[in-house]
């Protein structure tokens, strides 16, 4: 299927590794451009080099800690320089915390804060001009199921991203007259990098196989029973970047395998 985003360009934020790298080899595959960006510049190198030559569209990696305000704006520049701007914003970097309430110190609670919404905050500001100058755009903000249905080991990560819910559909009033289009997802289990991780170190101490730990968590979970793949996640990303989702506007999608409990 023609999804109609051949040769557009796409900027996806934490892309080199689990979610961002498949949603930058799904979009890649539709024809589109890609800069990817990540804290760990051997890996932002490596996973362009990897599209660039399975799909043969241009790819940018840059290092990026999107925490810092230089580290943006030089993001921004880079990407003015090779491709003019961009038609498609991933805010995907993210990462878990898990310190409980009392115990977080305030420059805890503002790191996350910086990850999770500002950097979201600055991005789109940044290259919502450049959209508006081609035409129209997308913005996809990745938050979780823990900004509806919080996690208990996580208080700092359920607050931060249920804030990005808030400002994605604000956000997503204010320039859809440009014809930018804002949404955000909602993923729910999904087998990242950082999910192996925690399944190699918890198995353990249960006396089972990461593998069987996996299992455990998604049969608790999830209703269809196991994870997802960050390529099966990727595929909604994709179609909601495409004019097929045109009339998709300020919504958040759960990609969950049924996890949430409440209607919404």
């Amino acid at each position: 299927m023609d999804l109609g985003l051949k040769n557009k360009v796409a900027l996806i934020t934490g892309g080199s590794m689990g979610i961002g790298f498949a949603v930058a080899k799904g979009l890649a595959q539709e024809g589109i451009h890609v800069v990817v960006c990540a804290r760990n510049e051997d890996r932002a190198e490596s996973a362009v080099e990897e599209i660039r030559k399975k799909y043969g569209v241009r790819a940018l990696g840059i290092r990026v800690d999107v925490t810092r305000v230089k580290d943006i704006e030089h993001l921004v520049a880079r990407t003015e320089k090779e491709f003019g701007g961009v038609d498609i914003l991933i805010n995907n970097a993210g990462t878990g915390s898990k310190e409980k309430i009392m115990d977080a110190p305030d420059e805890k609670w503002q790191y996350y804060w910086e990850l999770h919404v500002m950097a979201a905050v600055r991005l789109s500001r940044a290259l919502i001009p450049f959209m508006q100058k081609r035409g129209g755009g997308v913005i996809i903000n990745n938050a979780s199921i823990c900004a509806k249905q919080p996690l208990g080991y996580e208080p700092i990560y359920n607050v931060t991203k249920s804030a990005l819910l808030m400002f994605s559909k604000c956000l997503a009033n204010e320039v859809i007259p440009y014809n930018i289009r804002v949404n955000c997802i909602n993923p729910g289990l999904i087998l990242t990098p950082d999910w192996k991780k925690t399944a190699t170190k918890l198995s353990k101490e249960k006396g089972i196989t990461p593998e069987a730990y996996l299992d455990q968590i998604a049969q608790e979970n999830a209703p269809i029973g196991r994870f997802a793949s960050p390529e099966e996640l990727a595929n909604f990303f994709v179609f909601l970047c495409s004019p097929r989702a045109s009339y998709c506007v300020g919504s958040t999608y759960y990609v969950d395998g049924g996890w949430l409990k409440v209607v919404v």
